[in-house]
């Protein structure tokens, strides 16, 4: 039977199911997008049946096949982007040139792995005993298990998947329900090319049923994570039984410290940049903005005045800056935050209040805190909303320990004019990226990714550190004068 693409993709086939959702526009909640099949515990364990059974013979096609077929999704994904881009906007609610730059990115992480594949390198070394010769070399660690969010739909599975299969992997892919339509554009992709049958499977449904049996499933050898921190301990808890390779992107807190020295033009530039792009729904965003006493008022006054500036609307509206909240759940979370600061005696400065627009999304207006505490939930907890928090430090020594006083530890910045501070800051902020006079977010493709604390777990994504993920390492001896 013929299923449009909007089911599942298990053991080569496009599957239906008796299951659906729907999946409706943030920007425009009367825009239908379609409605998505759910696989079932059997549609999960066929996928990754298909997957051990396939992988051997990927890992075998050799390191020709698998550049060119990464280099031939990376193409299309670049060539595509304005196109996919928008139905990232109009599904998560980014606008659409920050969709179409998401798309472009993925192929970016397809075609920078499509020639990791070939700058493999064993390592040689020479036996401690006579006569015996030793090599080490990477093997592929199996079928892994892809679990991606909603926010970079098709970025954030690009640099989980791309690597997986550069490195001789079969995947299982369930991607975050709220986007089920950025899934469906990317696998499409993906299973037009020359694989081996069920080498590539996607699997959408919900967390609590096929997310709980895929995590727990012992045909899975490593799991790549990004979420929350609670689902990540959920994983951690359900793959430990089966002693499955974990690697978990996960919360942040990202501070941005503003010292008495910084550009302020750049700095309220970069702090609305990073605290308000993607509707502040960012693993990166900036929500602690820790700023020195000198500087407080003029730089508060001027980012209040930015945040009102910004223009929220619709995702493909040409002058729109910020879209809607992702759903309705997300923006009930964020309403409740704007109440939790107030309570707690934070001084709401713009914005936090939902919004009216001609169609009828899930708009909010950014949102400034002042007179914060780092004690305040609001400082401690993730919020993924539009809203940053300001909190005023006397000196530079008490801004770092603000900025370090949190259990996470992703991304952090700094704006200074001071080389020695600068200096100080990279070496002693306790996080896993630092950017000086930069915003928070935004991050490059061919370097390691990842934070300390709570934010991650296991080894670093993207660039060449990804392979220590994705490979088991093999130490061969090899006595010398064997017969031929």
């Amino acid at each position: 039977m013929t299923v449009p693409q909007t089911g599942n993709f298990i053991a080569g086939d496009w599957r239906g199911s008796d299951t659906r959702i729907e999946n409706r526009n943030p920007s425009d909640v009367s825009d239908l997008i379609g409605t998505y099949a759910q696989a079932d515990r059997a549609d999960l364990d066929e996928a990754i049946a298909a997957a051990r059974a396939a992988q051997p013979a990927w890992w075998a096609a050799g390191i020709q096949k698998r550049h060119d077929v990464l280099i031939a999704i990376g193409t299309e994904l670049m060539a595509r982007s304005p196109e996919i881009g928008g139905m990232v906007a109009r599904e998560e609610g980014k606008p659409r040139a920050e969709g179409a730059g998401e798309v472009y990115r993925a192929g970016q992480f397809f075609c920078y792995y499509a020639a990791e594949v070939q700058r493999q390198m064993g390592d040689f070394a020479q036996s401690v005993r006579p006569e015996i010769d030793i090599d080490v070399r990477r093997e592929p660690v199996g079928v892994v298990a892809i679990v991606s969010p909603w926010n970079f739909p098709v970025a954030t599975p690009a640099w989980k998947i791309a690597p997986a299969l550069a490195f001789g992997n079969a995947v299982v892919w369930k991607p975050a329900n709220l986007t089920p339509a950025s899934a469906v554009a990317l696998a499409e992709i993906i299973a037009r090319q020359d694989m081996p049958r069920g080498l590539f499977n996607l699997v959408m449904g919900p967390g609590r049923a096929v997310g709980e049996a895929l995590v727990s499933h012992p045909g899975i050898d490593a799991i790549s994570f990004t979420g929350s921190v609670n689902v990540g301990r959920g994983i951690a808890a359900a793959a430990v039984p089966n002693m499955t390779k974990l690697q978990m992107e996960m919360g942040s807190k990202n501070p941005m410290l503003i010292l008495d020295d910084a550009d302020l033009d750049m700095a309220v530039a970069h702090a609305a940049g990073a605290a308000f792009g993607g509707t502040g729904q960012k693993c990166t965003a900036a929500s602690r903005l820790i700023v020195h006493a000198a500087v407080h008022d003029e730089f508060v006054a001027r980012l209040a005045d930015a945040a009102r500036a910004l223009q929220v609307g619709h995702a493909l509206d040409a002058g729109t800056q910020i879209g809607p909240v992702v759903s309705a759940d997300q923006l009930a979370q964020n309403l409740a935050y704007i109440e939790k600061g107030k309570a707690e005696g934070a001084e709401l400065l713009c914005g936090g209040e939902r919004l009216e627009r001609a169609t009828d999304g899930y708009y909010m207006a950014p949102a400034v805190f002042a007179g914060t505490r780092n004690d305040m939930a609001i400082n401690r907890e993730e919020m993924f909303a539009p809203i940053t928090c300001v909190i005023k430090a006397a000196s530079y020594d008490e801004a770092l320990s603000i900025a370090n006083d949190s259990e996470f530890g992703l991304t952090a910045g700094i704006m200074t004019r001071s080389l020695a501070r600068a200096n100080h800051f990279r070496a002693n902020m306790r996080a896993g990226t630092v950017m000086v006079n930069l915003p928070t977010a935004g991050t490059d493709y061919h370097v390691p990714f990842g934070g300390r604390g709570a934010s991650s777990f296991g080894s670093r994504e993207q660039g060449q550190y990804a392979a220590e993920f994705y490979t088991t390492i093999k130490t061969a001896y090899v006595a010398r004068g064997l017969p031929e």
